[in-house]
């Protein structure tokens, strides 16, 4: 069980971006480890609707007077210094902290903190391996950027010392944490409006390996060339798997793909055969990442039936190539992927399955990302057969880049493709409803308000 003597000076503790994928998790971790929690959002939604229901009080805007009751402010990293509540907090010399730093205080209560991270697949991944957790009845408590259907939600709350948590390198957020076991998938290109490069990004990977014990554990893709050097820096057990690198301890070989586009294959240990394995999500990326799961889950003395049986039962996180629904005979998918490596993925894994032509309705996400990947978006677009582009969602940008969709869809035509560039979401729905045929399918793509169309078709 944890150990939360470290925050018991704080006995209401009040949230500021309560309504935030991590925020919501710790807010409800918080309340049943009995704390008074309250908080804020600037909008109201079904989250924020939901921790209304189970007792946390949410304000939707500001509520300055809450925040004076408060012994503790935890705000996420989108906060401005001069929000109202913040600036309330500071002025009444209430101790303030952010999000990153709040939630490494709960990663240091727990014995065995399992850091899963990694530029792409940290969802997927966390949910293989906290439902393999679940399924050897190891109680684990939970922390995932997405809903996850086998919890009902984003986070779960054990009895055991296991905490496995989503691990992001954004802003260097991980850095924070206390982990007794990593999991990196991956180091690629992004979040360039903080790293600027790519060398910065492994720096910040290298400090996040050295956090670990001695006696920790370190799994690694060694497909990835960062990632295969990580090894160096750090003391702690390393255990690697691949499907292109012969050398890792995990080998996914004999890969094969029914009509859903889910995978089957075989693993190997240490070249010795280790087992089949059938995923019931699609694309080759997923078996990357559920080895990832086969090789930390082995290390912790996880069944291998446990294993298979879990990785079966995943079904997908949402927004994770989610199925949305069907209309006129369009099956209508939906994914979060925002980065062109994850986009090309996607459309990869969407190839495997059994369909007449592909669509895909792309929402860029910042205008950073976007400057500085427009040739990679086009070139990862190109791999689906229709490409509706729409406008950039800004997030937490303004457009000091000069930068738009139109600039993609010109980048799309130099390759030779076309694409069309529809700002409306109505003109989308209307669009696709008169041109989608049957046994097509669409898929709304990006971390946005993008995903607001699949319903809107179905409708």
């Amino acid at each position: 069980m944890a150990n939360i003597q470290n925050l018991k000076n704080y006995k209401h503790i009040y949230m500021i971006g309560i309504g935030g994928v991590s925020m919501s998790g710790i807010a409800e971790i918080l309340k049943y480890w009995g704390f008074t929690v309250t908080g804020s959002d600037w909008a109201e939604s079904e989250t924020t609707k939901k921790l209304n229901l189970d007792g946390i009080h949410v304000i939707i805007g500001h509520d300055v007077n809450m925040v004076a009751k408060a012994d503790l402010v935890v705000y996420t990293a989108a906060i401005k210094s001069d929000d109202v509540e913040l600036v309330k907090a500071k002025e009444l010399n209430i101790p303030t902290m952010e999000r990153a730093d709040f939630l490494g205080l709960i990663t240091k209560a727990f014995n065995d903190t399992i850091c899963i991270s990694g530029t792409h697949g940290k969802t997927t991944t966390t949910s293989m391996v906290s439902m393999c957790f679940i399924e050897a009845g190891f109680d684990p408590s939970i922390q995932v950027g997405a809903t996850l259907k086998s919890i009902n939600g984003n986070y779960r709350i054990g009895n055991s010392e296991h905490f496995i948590i989503e691990a992001c390198e954004y802003v260097e957020s991980f850095l924070k944490f206390y982990p007794k076991a990593e999991v990196i998938l991956n180091i690629d290109n992004d979040h360039l409006d903080y790293f600027k490069n790519i060398e910065n990004i492994n720096q910040a990977f290298i400090k996040y390996v050295k956090l670990l014990p001695d006696n920790g554990l370190l799994v690694v893709n060694l497909d990835n060339e960062y990632c295969s050097k990580l090894h160096t820096y750090t003391n702690a057990k390393i255990v690697s798997y691949g499907i292109e690198n012969e050398r890792a301890n995990f080998v996914g070989r004999n890969i094969t793909f029914d009509k859903n586009g889910f995978p089957r294959f075989d693993v190997y240990h240490n070249n010795y055969f280790y087992g089949s394995f059938e995923l019931s999500v699609p694309g080759a990326h997923n078996v990357l990442n559920s080895l990832a799961c086969i090789s930390l889950c082995d290390s912790y003395g996880i069944e291998k039936s446990d294993i298979k049986s879990a990785l079966k039962k995943y079904t997908g996180a949402h927004r994770r190539f989610e199925f949305i629904g069907q209309f006129n005979g369009v099956s209508i998918y939906d994914d979060y992927g925002h980065h062109p490596t994850e986009i090309k993925a996607t459309a990869l894994a969407l190839k495997k399955k059994t369909y007449n032509t592909s669509w895909v309705v792309f929402q860029p996400h910042t205008y950073s990302r976007t400057k500085n990947l427009l040739s990679e978006f086009a070139d990862s677009l190109t791999y689906f057969d229709n490409i509706i582009v729409t406008d950039i969602y800004a997030a937490r940008e303004t457009n000091t880049y000069n930068i738009s969709s139109e600039d993609i869809i010109n980048k799309i035509k130099e390759l030779g493709r076309k694409a069309i560039y529809i700002p409306d979401f109505n003109d989308i729905v209307s669009y696709l409803k008169n041109n989608a045929q049957k046994d097509d399918i669409v898929l709304t793509l990006g971390a946005g308000t993008i995903a607001n169309i699949g319903p809107m078709l179905l409708k």
